[in-house]
């Protein structure tokens, strides 16, 4: 068995960025039904955060990571999609991407087409599945059709720049909010109908005036904690409340009778872990992911780049709210 190192970053505890830490590490072979895969870039996402902080505990020591992309190097036993030399892209559990080699589970791993960038590819996987399944399969009654209101929260996000694209190209009327100016012109430009900067304004009481009254179909929501109440109150009757992660802090417990004297009101938690679950699922929502990305429907922004080494910085501007767009780390 030929072993080989490689540089990651590991926790050996849950806290702050101060407990990424740049290790060396031995990699082997892949066993049955896994790859190993040499990384030639790596994305961040707020995932990441939460598991590093311990609100997604894990065991220890750890490894980082949800997304890469890179070069097949070794298959495993069973493995039938996938081949040595394949350019390849993946989000997928466990963690452990951030570093330059790892043998890994191949079910989650997608072939990259030659026209998306491997940095390009390493940023966009986690995002970009999530705005499909957010916008593709998370709908609520009825379904969404063109010149339907939706309200994305952080708009000017990973995921939200990657849903406001594909929301326009499928009809959809996309409100969104972002924390700054900066971040609204952002979203508008990448295809949002209307923006409300949530730190000036009241996105309840503006969601009301552009829909003249009548609320939105659904409510995409990453933030959480901070956006939850107003949130319900912007729904049309019958209207899904789609929850999808918690950047301000996870929402307490309420009561589901709330839901009834506001419309209704279907509620949903999300995880993207649940959609690509499948080898099939996993490769249907990346081909549809590709398909926007090659086709010019979708632009994916990397608006950041850090080296490994750095990426207790990268955590800490993830944190303080000073990225837009996708941000990856290079090798």
């Amino acid at each position: 068995m030929t072993t080989t190192s490689s540089r990651a970053i590991r926790i050996d505890q849950h806290g702050g960025p101060e407990q990424l830490k740049l290790v060396n590490v031995t990699v082997g072979e892949p066993g049955p039904g896994e790859i190993r895969i040499r990384h030639h870039a790596v994305g961040l996402n707020f995932i990441d955060v939460y598991q590093r902080s311990g609100i997604y505990p894990l065991t220890m020591p750890q490894q980082l990571g949800m997304e890469a992309a890179g070069v097949v190097e070794a298959v495993g036993e069973g493995v039938t999609h996938l081949q040595v030399g394949d350019r390849a892209a993946y989000a997928s559990q466990p963690p452990g991407s951030y570093c330059e080699l790892r043998v890994m589970p191949a079910k989650c791993v997608c072939r990259l087409p030659d026209a998306i960038s491997f940095e390009t590819g390493a940023a966009m996987m986690l995002k970009g599945l999530t705005a499909q399944y957010l916008l593709k399969k998370t709908q609520p009654q009825g379904g969404l059709q063109p010149g339907d209101f939706v309200l994305f929260h952080a708009a000017a996000g990973g995921v939200g720049l990657i849903a406001c694209q594909w929301a326009r190209a499928m009809g959809l009327q996309l409100i969104g909010t972002a924390g700054s100016d900066a971040k609204c012109a952002l979203a508008k430009a990448n295809g949002a109908a209307f923006v409300i900067n949530y730190a000036t304004e009241d996105f309840l009481a503006r969601v009301k005036e552009i829909t003249g009254g009548k609320g939105v179909k659904v409510v995409y929501d990453s933030v959480g904690k901070d956006t939850w109440d107003k949130s319900l109150d912007c729904l049309a009757p019958f209207g899904l409340m789609a929850s999808f992660g918690n950047a301000s802090g996870p929402v307490p417990p309420f009561a589901p009778g709330l839901l009834g004297p506001k419309g209704s009101l279907y509620l949903t938690r999300q995880t993207l872990f649940a959609h690509i679950a499948t080898r099939e699922s996993t490769q249907a929502m990346a081909d549809d992911l590709f398909e926007a990305v090659t086709s010019g429907k979708v632009k994916i922004h990397i608006d950041q780049r850090y080296k490994l080494e750095d990426v207790q910085q990268a955590h800490r501007d993830l944190e303080a709210r000073k990225t837009t767009g996708c941000t990856i780390l290079t090798l």
